[in-house]
């Protein structure tokens, strides 16, 4: 008997598109999205499967996403004037004005687009066109009174590329850079209207003008320039061009005499001291150029080869150094950057310590081989009317070889004032009234997510009446989910956010339950307050919910609940207000009534050390 193979077939249930068309009546956008994204790779062509998905998108508010599918499906169905109006709305909506305007003039112009199809568009086009045809209209007559405005001529070229009049906008870039030629900026806006033009002199120019911002301007504008050219090094005839464009680059004049072989010039007025002989300092000078300009370019296996070069020549070049610790960095070796940007932290040079510090400080949390945090939060409940206390200080081990898991030895503190509460048949233990100690193992948090298990012991320093032992075993373990959106609680931010923190618990002490938490948080964090020690503030909205595997009444519950958070610049204090309203999921044996009323207020307080 021969096997023959038989093309496979999809039933209907399983197909992924009617999978996303059934998930999308049942409002389940997020499954929606994966089954059409999942269809999309069977069949990339078929525009409308793209347009539905840009049409969920929206619904789920990620229009940058649903702007893209747009335009997918106009590149397949070029004729679709419908997805190309939600198009160009979208591009305005993205702030990409050019190609919303662009789009809309099509649309009002095609001859054979629905009559609605071009009303809208007209509307939308003069509705975006309107004030750019204004403005620009301001601007010349304010450049007509005083020719040699730089603000005016960069107005004036921004409002013109917006416009689509490329030319108009090249004329007054330049002529703005002429004016500030230290502001390198304009070059890489002049370089973008040159290649716009798709002319083969101005692609010619337009690489000239990045070269030149790349090589003189600050570290902002040289990054973005240098992620704009090619990814091969530039040849000296590229490098002379820019010299052209841009004669008084000190930079461009030293990468050209280098490439041609020639001595570096010297900036004029330098002390003669420093001008070493090329052939006494040559060597090291142009390991530590060629190091620089291949960390520039992103080669960085060249880069190291260099560098360490430049670092046997000359050990106490603290910028070299600096530079070793961001190549290793970029290579994912973040204990060799470690030790660089430790030692290039005590440099002379202020700006290469300050850097080097910050370098060093963001990588030692993951490096360190011990590290210590400590939290604290105390929260008072209108509801038991009682004070709770919540602490732990814990000491984590690094382990080189096993970066994913992390022993810990830790002590936590468990209790509040007033120990009981009447219920009307007996005494309420309203905490645990312990202090744990414990060790155990944490992983690395992947995507928000960690797991843990300890083991240790509980010493009860408050004994209930039912209790006879000062201490007893504790087992506990469990997965934590963290996960936050929007504008936080940070400098400088405001608008909307979101917050959700999730912990599954088991905890041997309560009969080998198991608890799951759920804590959501969402509002809008106001602007900050700097004249009150620079307030930051959020109003919220809270939706908790907690559950145990054994039903019993205090740990089953849901509450929701206006709030307000706030905290100081200069403060480690966290502060919350909430009003909730909660109710018990279940109430055999509940002593309390089935609803109730809780103001809850909080201080978080915690630092890694």
């Amino acid at each position: 008997m021969v096997w023959m193979p038989v093309a496979a077939q999809t039933p209907a249930d399983q197909d992924p598109a009617n999978q996303a068309y059934t998930a999308l009546r049942a409002k389940d956008y997020d499954r929606a999205i994966a089954s059409f994204k999942e269809a999309i790779q069977q069949t990339p062509q078929r525009a409308d499967i793209r347009k539905d998905l840009a049409y969920t998108l929206l619904k789920t508010g990620e229009t940058v996403a649903a702007r893209d599918q747009f335009a997918e499906a106009i590149r397949i169905d070029p004729n679709d004037d419908h997805a190309a109006l939600e198009y160009a709305f979208l591009c305005y909506e993205t702030r990409q004005p050019v190609l919303a305007r662009r789009t809309f003039d099509r649309l009002r112009k095609a001859p054979y687009a629905a009559p609605d199809i071009k009303s809208t568009a007209a509307q939308a086009f003069e509705n975006v066109d309107a004030p750019l045809r204004e403005g620009i209209g301001r601007w010349q007559q304010a450049l007509q009174l005083a020719p040699d405005n730089f603000s005016a001529h960069g107005e004036l070229a921004r409002l013109a590329e917006q416009r689509d009049d490329l030319a108009l906008a090249s004329e007054h870039y330049e002529h703005a850079w002429r004016l500030r030629p230290d502001r390198r900026d304009l070059l890489i806006d002049l370089a973008r209207v040159w290649k716009e033009t798709n002319r083969d002199g101005d692609a010619a120019n337009s690489n000239a003008a990045l070269i030149a911002a790349w090589r003189g301007g600050t570290p902002r504008v040289s990054e973005q320039a240098r992620d704009l050219l090619p990814a091969r090094y530039p040849f000296l005839s590229e490098f002379q061009k820019a010299l052209e464009l841009d004669p008084a680059n000190l930079q461009l004049q030293r990468d050209v005499a280098f490439q041609k072989g020639e001595p570096a010039p010297v900036q004029a007025g330098t002390p003669p001291v420093l001008q070493s002989r090329p052939e006494d300092g040559r060597p090291a000078e142009d390991a530590k150029t060629l190091g620089l300009r291949s960390l520039n370019k992103g080669y960085l296996a060249d880069a190291l080869k260099y560098l360490q070069l430049a670092h046997e020549a000359d050990p106490q070049d603290y910028e070299v150094m600096l530079k070793l610790g961001w190549a290793f960095n970029l290579l994912k070796d973040d204990e060799t950057a470690w030790h660089w940007f430790d030692l290039a932290r005590h440099s002379p040079d202020p700006a290469t310590a300050a850097e080097a510090s910050r370098a060093y400080r963001n990588l030692a949390p993951s490096l360190e081989r011990f590290r210590t945090t400590f939290w604290a939060y105390p929260i008072y409940s209108s509801r038991w009317q009682d004070l709770f206390g919540y602490a732990q200080a814990k000491t984590e081990v690094r382990l080189p070889r096993v970066p994913f898991l992390h022993p810990y030895v830790s002590a936590r503190l468990l209790g509040d004032l007033r120990g009981t509460a009447n219920v009307g048949f007996g005494a309420q233990y309203l905490s645990e009234r312990s202090i744990i100690f414990a060790g155990g193992l944490a992983t690395q948090p992947w995507h928000g997510v960690m797991g843990w298990f300890e083991a240790g012991v509980a010493l009860i320093y408050r004994e209930a009446p039912t209790e006879h032992r000062r201490t007893m075993p504790d087992y506990r373990g469990g997965l934590s989910y963290a996960k936050a959106f929007g504008n936080l609680l940070t400098k400088g931010s405001h608008g909307l956010f979101a917050e959700t923190n999730m912990d599954g618990v088991f905890i041997s002490r309560f009969s080998n339950d198991s608890i799951l938490y759920s804590q959501n948080r969402a509002g809008y964090t106001l602007r900050p307050a700097e004249r009150v020690d620079g307030l930051h503030s959020q109003l919220v909205w809270n939706a908790n919910f907690t559950a145990d595997a054994k039903r019993q009444y205090w740990a089953n519950y849901v509450e929701t609940g206006p709030g307000v958070r706030f905290r100081f610049e200069n403060s480690p204090f966290l502060f919350s207000v909430s009003l909730l309203r909660g109710a018990y999921l279940f109430n055999q044996f509940n002593p309390h009534r089935p609803n109730y009323t809780e103001l809850r207020v909080g201080v978080w307080y915690a630092f890694t050390r």
